[in-house]
């Protein structure tokens, strides 16, 4: 069965908008790199549409020649805008803190290049046990199925997949661009309404229903 409670539990989780508020440090990022290359970036609404790799929001405002090269550049300038200005997501901590004291082990797996995921790690004092960057939609299965993972927490339509495919439990929260709703439509297994505050309870309450 998809998703059955085992333990100890592995737990993987998103990254952008699931463990952390990453719109201000994007935004700024954006900002400087308008700045620098001299093509107008909505970063305001670039914002509302996180999730995907980064090469595809940079696709609604630069040739397809120049992808490679100004997102190097994006991810070269990051680190200077976009670690300072995010913080965490309610409840992150909490979330990963739950997994260990169940006994297990908590995997984030995102889309974001891996280096600057983990200098938000590490700036935001988050210590899972498993790092993977650079996995987007389906391809977060690759990760999710290597190290055991049968329960993934997300925020996007493309985490539901990642979860469907790597036979995992679907658990999300609608702090990104997704309501409750449109999160239940699209197949999660779970939906968390008030955000990763709601996971610990969430968490023990799924492994002792499966004892």
């Amino acid at each position: 069965m998809r998703g059955m409670a085992s333990a100890p539990p592995i737990v993987g989780f998103d990254l952008d908008m699931t463990l952390i508020d990453s719109r201000p440090g994007i935004h700024a990022t954006y900002t400087a790199l308008a700045a620098e290359t001299g093509v107008f970036i909505d970063a305001d609404l670039a914002i509302t549409r996180l999730g995907p790799p980064l090469e595809q929001e940079l696709a609604h405002w630069f040739p397809a020649g120049r992808i490679t090269e100004v997102a190097d550049r994006y991810r070269a300038l990051y680190p200077e805008h976009g670690i300072a200005a995010t913080p965490a997501m309610p409840g992150a901590a909490e979330a990963i803190a739950a997994v260990r004291e169940a006994g297990g082990r908590a995997l984030v797996v995102t889309a974001k290049y891996g280096p600057n995921a983990k200098l938000h790690l590490d700036h935001l004092g988050l210590t899972p046990d498993v790092l993977v960057g650079d996995l987007w939609a389906e391809a977060k299965a690759i990760a999710l199925r290597e190290h055991g993972a049968g329960i993934y927490v997300g925020d996007h339509l493309g985490d539901i997949r990642g979860a469907v495919a790597a036979n995992a439990l679907s658990v999300t929260v609608p702090t990104g661009p997704y309501g409750a709703e449109e999160l239940r439509e699209a197949g999660a297994d779970v939906v968390l309404p008030d955000g990763l505050p709601g996971f610990p309870a969430w968490l023990a309450g799924h492994l002792a229903a499966g004892a």
